[in-house]
Parts: structure tokens; C-alpha cells; sequence
């Protein structure tokens, strides 16, 4: 399936490293291949939808429980009919269902602040419930299917796995409860949920390229990437547009791009560890796509007094990586907006409840932050995002 190109795309990419002029103009001659490249990036549209058939039919066969004889209805009692996903079902409150890839990261605690703060201006009940540990498939199944026994409004969803979570989204589909996907893509149809509200993941992937070739300069030099977890989409995305931008630049070589690092900074700390034993003096560069296996590299970084030596790219904020940027053991931030994420995906969802039909593809935009420009008002904003409770 497609990922359509859009024009908010450019507004919301921003680089500056070292030459900031000259990482922006290389998106722009890149970003023109993005469409053309859609269908290796794998990204999902989703198309918003008013009620379906089966829907209305289900709602006239609810209405009709009434005429039915006393002993048909015991019959029927283990039968559930549809949620009411009218937004016009009297005074009703809307329940909506966030459901993270995890609860521990401080990222979800901002997605979960968008999502409250939408949920307050439209009146609806926000509960707020993912797996302990951003690897727990199982867990996240069982999530989606207590909120679906619980026949709640709509459902918005980060799939910690692109396939593992495609039978609980067409379950959710057949009982009428609505489903939004943020933060990362699903393999399934598009019909199956309402839209997809997330960052451009592979134009962040191509903005950390640029910026790790604005950092190592001229000359070039050996970079690797160490991916995050094996079934994510998102941080999939970022990876493959990392290596497509770096593969414009003939003056870097990749070492090593097939390594893991999984969830935990522990398990990051040990890869990273593993690959700098095995290449040794020969790194110059690394990337990472997620706020846990940057943590995890730059541990393994300064155990060998290489910190602000080896450049590092990586993705999402935390306090301990802002400092580092400040003092250059890290050179370069891709930065998403989650409490836009959880905003637009509470707010899509009511939308499409009011019978409106939402665009298949929500960006909520991706920028880079380096030691120049963190003050800059955007910037510093997304540097510290607000998370609940603030």
C-alpha cells in the first residue's frame, strides 16, 4: 500500500547541523523521491469511513430486540450487538481507549497529555493503558481486547508490531468499534481503522542522514546504524530512510546496519558495546532511531572515552540526551511532536464519529535539533514536550 506525499511535509522537516543550509537543501532534492518509494517504505493509508452497512443493519436489529419474545432474548443473551459509534447518540460521553506501545518511556506520557487535552475540549472519557514493556505483544493484544469487552467509542492504537496487532484491529472492525493507529503503521487493510496520525518516520530517517553527513563534513567517514526492534514500523521507516540518504554520500560507508538493539537501554548498551569491539577505531559515526537504544550507545561510548568523538544521530528527547546535546557528546535530535500525536488522534476520532471523513494520512511533523538551534522556540518546545499531569 502507498504512502501519499504531503504538502505539509516540507513546512514540518527542518534540519540544522553544522551547515544547516546544506542538509536543507539535500531533503529538498530527495524528498521528491518519496512517493516514488512508497511502496518500499511499506507505510499504511487509512481511510476515514461513515458508518457501514453492516452497521446500520446491526442498529435495526437492536431496535428490534424490543418486539422479540421474552424467550428469544434468552437465547440472544450472550449475543453483543455493535457499539454505538454515532456521535450523535444523545448526551452520551464518548469513551475513547489510548493504547501506547508502552506506558514506562517519558514519549507516551506526552502522547497521553495530547490526547487529554483533546478529550477535555470535545467532552470525552480518555483511558490511558498499553503493555508494561514496549516488546509485550501478548500484553498489547490482551489491551485492545479487554477495551473491545468493554465496548468503548473508538480505539487509538500504537501497534508495537506491524503484524501481531492486525487480528485484534479486524476484530475491532467487525464490531463496529472504530480504530485510529498513531506513531506506528499496521500490515492490514485500510479499511479496517479510520487513519494513521503519525510523523513521516522515513523523512525523519532521511533528515538524520543529512544531518550525520553534515557533522562528519567533507571527508566523510564510517558510520553505523543500530536499529531499534525487530516488527516495529516506525522505527523501521526511520532506519530505511536513513540508509537511503546516506547512500547519496560516497564519501560514507555503512559498517553495520543488521544489528538489533531491542527495547531496554541495557539490551542497547551491550549491542553497541559488541559492535564498537568488533570495528573498533574504524567508527566515526552512529546512528539510532529511538530514544532507548541512543541512551544504550552512548553509555557504551563514553566506557571508552568516545563520546563527542564518534558523532551521534538519534531520535526523541530525553533530559539526559538534551544535556548531551548541549555538551556535544550528541550531535543531532530527530524530533517528533507526540503531544500533537495524541491531540490529533483523539480529535480524528470525533471526527469520524460526527460522520466526517478524515485524511487518510495525519503528519504531525518532524524536525531536527542540534547544539545551534535547541533555544529556538519550536525547538525547545519539542525538546521538553509536555507530558500528563503538568
Amino acid at each position: 500500500m502507498q504512502f501519499s506525499s504531503h504538502s505539509n511535509t516540507e513546512k514540518n522537516s527542518q534540519v540544522s547541523t553544522g551547515d544547516p543550509s546544506s542538509a536543507v537543501s539535500r531533503s529538498a532534492e530527495l524528498r521528491h523521491h518519496s512517493a516514488a518509494t512508497s511502496d518500499h517504505r511499506g507505510l499504511i493509508n487509512a481511510t476515514g469511513s461513515s458508518a457501514s452497512a453492516g452497521q446500520l443493519l446491526a442498529n435495526l436489529v437492536r431496535r428490534s430486540f424490543c418486539l422479540v419474545p421474552v424467550v428469544m432474548l434468552l437465547v440472544c443473551a450472550g449475543c453483543q450487538p455493535p457499539a454505538d459509534t454515532s456521535a450523535d447518540s444523545g448526551n452520551k460521553e464518548l469513551h475513547f481507549a489510548v493504547i501506547p506501545k508502552s506506558t514506562t518511556h517519558i514519549f507516551w506520557q506526552s502522547v497521553k497529555h495530547g490526547a487529554e487535552q483533546a478529550g477535555e475540549e470535545i467532552g470525552a472519557k480518555i483511558t490511558f493503558r498499553g503493555p508494561s514493556k514496549a516488546n509485550d505483544r501478548d500484553e498489547q493484544i490482551n489491551v485492545v481486547q479487554g477495551f473491545l469487552n468493554a465496548r468503548v467509542d473508538g480505539i487509538l492504537l500504537a501497534p508495537l508490531d506491524a503484524d501481531a496487532l492486525v487480528r485484534p484491529v479486524k476484530e475491532a472492525s467487525r464490531a463496529g468499534v472504530p480504530v485510529v493507529i498513531f506513531d506506528s503503521g499496521l500490515n492490514t487493510d485500510p479499511g479496517d481503522f479510520v487513519s494513521y496520525v503519525a510523523t513521516d518516520n522515513f523523512e525523519g530517517g532521511k533528515l538524520a542522514g543529512e544531518a550525520m553527513a553534515s557533522v562528519l563534513g567533507e571527508k566523510g567517514g564510517d558510520v553505523i546504524l543500530l536499529r531499534y526492534e525487530q516488527g516495529s514500523e516506525s522505527t523501521h521507516q526511520r532506519e530505511e530512510g536513513f540508509l537511503y540518504s546516506i547512500a547519496e554520500y560516497p564519501n560514507i560507508r555503512v559498517l553495520s546496519s543488521d544489528q538489533y538493539a531491542g527495547t531496554t537501554t541495557e539490551s542497547a548498551i551491550d549491542k553497541a558495546q559488541a559492535l564498537l569491539n568488533r570495528f573498533g577505531d574504524e567508527v566515526d559515526g552512529i546512528c539510532t532511531v529511538c530514544e532507548p537504544t541512543a541512551e544504550g550507545a552512548l553509555r557504551a561510548l563514553r566506557e571508552r572515552n568516545l563520546a563527542g568523538k564518534v558523532k551521534l544521530v538519534t531520535f526523541d528527547s530525553s533530559d539526559s540526551l538534551r544535556d548531551s546535546l548541549s555538551a556535544g557528546e550528541v550531535n543531532a535530535i530527530v524530533l517528533q511532536d507526540p503531544v500533537a500525536m495524541g491531540y490529533q488522534a483523539v480529535k480524528t476520532m470525533a471526527a469520524h464519529l460526527r460522520g466526517e471523513t478524515p485524511e487518510q494520512f495525519i503528519d504531525t511533523g518532524v524536525f531536527v535539533a542540534t547544539a545551534n538551534n535547541q533555544d529556538d522556540e519550536n525547538i525547545a518546545r519539542l525538546l521538553r514536550p509536555a507530558v500528563s499531569g503538568e
